[in-house]
């Protein structure tokens, strides 16, 4: 036979052994994950509902018997639910405090799974669909009551071209336990030292004034079937509903920054460099008024919460929650593709990079559930870079053999 014979031989071999063993280990993984249907429960943050649920069907695609049931009923809900493990995962939108973190048996990891900003949203029937200027403080004085006309002097003189009716502002704000009001309340504090001192910030305050809704759909839904409303809600949902909202002034007080992807995430990309591990206290994480002149002043991320040890919930299985890791895995990476489509800004290369690393320290009785985490580089690229480089050791066999 000859030697270039013998070498077609041994690339077809080498290669059909190449496949066979993607074939087995693929084989495995889809053999492990069909043995039988495997539900994974969550409950919390009403923001990220329609990513997740988006999530939910694309997944169920490729993984069809891994149901994912998620019940929107808000931050405070999620947490709890957590907290008392009836859930496989939670979800909020603003971190857990030192005090809830002590309530817990085990350990609790956050996983940004997705970012937002909160709009405030009007209905004024006089005035266009968005371009409203407001200032932080502004905003804090009608919330604590103090401008209670939309023709007050401190709105006239932000918006000087726009004609604003002398009626009554009707504050409109969340009824439930909500990330969304603890990121909102965060920003007031942070801009107002009154609202600091007599409101505060949490995920449920005292308010000084308005009416409450529950959930992003609620507060929506009140501000437009309710003339001269304010109130404010995710821009997601801003933007789905065609809401008209507010330009909010800048950091550096130098521009008035409308709500959008491209603010949002510019403002994200100036402090998310330097995050805590999945593990420690997140509390203090914040990317509220970043700096920048086109950086929109209030934006988020919105965690899921896991367990550590997974097995911390007597109700987890090591089969489901080596699903529940495989999934959130996913999420964090190829599912952050439907996120711009849907209103929200997928997360930076480096945040994907820190999730990773959280879910490869989860585990279940003490043991690594690194193994469902999604390989760091591609096992077809590994593969393919390997048959790449076999064929290259092949041909320069057979010039040397000539």
């Amino acid at each position: 036979m000859r030697t270039t014979d013998k070498v077609t031989m041994a690339i077809v071999a080498i290669s059909a052994t190449t496949l066979l063993v993607f074939a087995s280990v693929i084989g495995a993984a889809n053999h492990a994950s069909a043995q039988s249907p495997t539900t994974i429960n969550g409950a919390g943050a009403t923001f990220p509902y329609p990513l997740i649920d988006t999530w939910r069907i694309e997944y169920s695609t490729d993984n069809p018997r891994v149901n994912i049931n998620y019940q929107s009923i808000g931050s405070g809900g999620g947490i709890k639910q957590f907290t008392e493990k009836t859930v496989d995962f939670g979800a909020s939108d603003a971190p857990m405090t030192q005090v809830q973190r002590q309530l817990l048996d085990g350990t609790v990891v956050h996983i940004p799974e997705t970012i937002g900003s909160i709009a405030a949203v009007y209905n004024i029937p006089e005035v266009p669909s968005k371009g409203l200027k407001l200032t932080g403080g502004v905003l804090s004085s009608i919330f604590l009551g103090k401008i209670t006309k939309w023709d007050d002097p401190q709105i006239k003189q932000l918006n000087p071209d726009l004609q604003l009716p002398s009626t009554d502002i009707t504050v409109v704000h969340r009824s439930d336990g909500s990330g969304t009001t603890f990121v909102w309340t965060n920003y007031l504090s942070m801009v107002s030292q009154e609202w600091n001192d007599t409101v505060g910030k949490g995920t449920a305050v005292q308010w000084a004034t308005g009416i409450g809704s529950p959930g992003n759909e609620g507060v929506a839904n009140s501000v437009k079937t309710t003339p001269y409303a304010i109130g404010y809600v995710e821009l997601a949902y801003a933007l789905t509903t065609k809401m008209p909202y507010a330009y909010l002034q800048n950091h550096d007080k130098s521009n008035f920054v409308e709500p959008s992807l491209e603010s949002t995430r510019q403002a994200v990309e100036s402090l998310s460099t330097i995050l805590p591990a999945g593990e420690e206290s997140w509390e203090s994480v914040s990317l509220l008024d970043a700096p920048g002149n086109n950086s929109y002043p209030i934006a988020s991320f919105s965690y899921i919460l896991l367990y550590k040890d997974l097995s911390t919930n007597p109700g987890v299985s090591k089969e489901e929650a080596e699903a529940l890791v495989r999934f959130v895995s996913w999420a964090v990476t190829d599912g952050q593709q439907y996120s711009e489509r849907l209103s929200y800004v997928p997360l930076p290369q480096t945040v994907v990079d820190h999730n990773l690393k959280t879910l490869r320290g989860l585990t279940y009785e003490e043991t690594s559930l690194a193994t469902a985490v999604v390989p760091e580089f591609p096992i077809m690229a590994v593969l393919i870079l390997a048959t790449v480089l076999i064929s290259v050791m092949a041909v320069q066999r057979m010039h040397r053999a000539r």
